[in-house]
């Protein structure tokens, strides 16, 4: 893991600016053997998370893209240069004043706000695990965090050059404006049962619906996701081709670090 981090710090582009549950930065090295020879394409990521990969293959163009609108708000302020001013504590009480501020702004119809991007960031980083996760009422309800220690970004003017030819979308993957030649890396939410991390929930259709259209698609291709049985069934019958790495256990509440077993399947390449 050593020389991973060691590869990862060698980087040009900024580090993933948020705490991301389930991220995906481990996989990087892999995926930097299959995007190298493609780097003149433009990088697609329709279900972008935290922003691990995208940022750790360094591309000059790149389509972004998530379903949860309040991440995608907070990059475009990154790409604006989003500088912080309010106040941010590994407070409980600072926490959840924070928490109702922003459940307040959503509710105001203000959530593309340069105060929401900012407060996303602090509940981001001070909430319980980094999740990211809402109610059915789109709020955000994720309890405060447990640590004893953290580290508040405030100024994010060093994003400005890494975005520059970057796109960030908030849609459902099918309705992304891709171009034929596209390099395109998806990592759905694992085929496990899923606490709705927005208002849309992401079950087994979709898990269908996006290996289907990936399949389609003529450019180079490459999917992450957990190693189930019915994952595995479906990405071959697909014509993918399926190899299985063992990941990092990043969250568990038993303390269980026995590596997962990870699918990567890859068209066109």
């Amino acid at each position: 893991m050593a020389a991973v981090a060691e590869l990862l710090e060698s980087r040009s582009a900024p580090k993933p600016p948020l705490k991301w549950a389930g991220g995906k930065r481990w996989l990087v090295p892999y995926l930097l053997r299959l995007w190298d020879p493609h780097r003149a394409r433009r990088l697609v990521e329709p279900l972008c998370g935290g922003l691990a990969i995208s940022l750790g293959l360094v591309p000059d163009r790149a389509l972004v893209s998530d379903i949860n609108p309040h991440a995608i708000n907070f990059y475009r302020w990154l790409k604006r240069g989003l500088t912080i001013s309010l106040r941010m504590r590994n407070d409980k009480a600072c926490f959840y004043t924070g928490r109702e501020r922003f459940n307040q702004i959503i509710r105001e119809d203000k959530a593309d706000s340069k105060e929401a991007a900012s407060l996303f960031y602090y509940l981001n980083r001070t909430c319980y695990n980094g999740l990211c996760r809402f109610n059915s009422k789109g709020e955000f309800n994720v309890p405060f965090g447990r640590y004893k220690k953290i580290t508040y970004k405030t100024d994010f003017t060093e994003y400005i050059p890494a975005f520059a030819q970057w796109e960030f979308v908030c849609a459902d993957f099918e309705k992304l404006p891709l171009e034929a030649s596209d390099f395109i890396y998806a990592d759905p939410p694992y085929d496990v049962e899923f606490t709705q991390y927005s208002m849309e929930a992401f079950g087994w259709n979709e898990q269908v619906r996006l290996a289907e259209g990936l399949a389609r698609h003529s450019g180079p291709v490459v999917l992450s996701n957990q190693a189930t049985d019915r994952i595995q069934q479906l990405y071959r019958e697909l014509g993918y081709a399926v190899t299985i790495l063992n990941a990092p256990r990043m969250i568990n509440c038993t303390g269980d670090r026995t590596p997962a077993r990870e699918v990567l399947a890859t068209r066109n390449l």
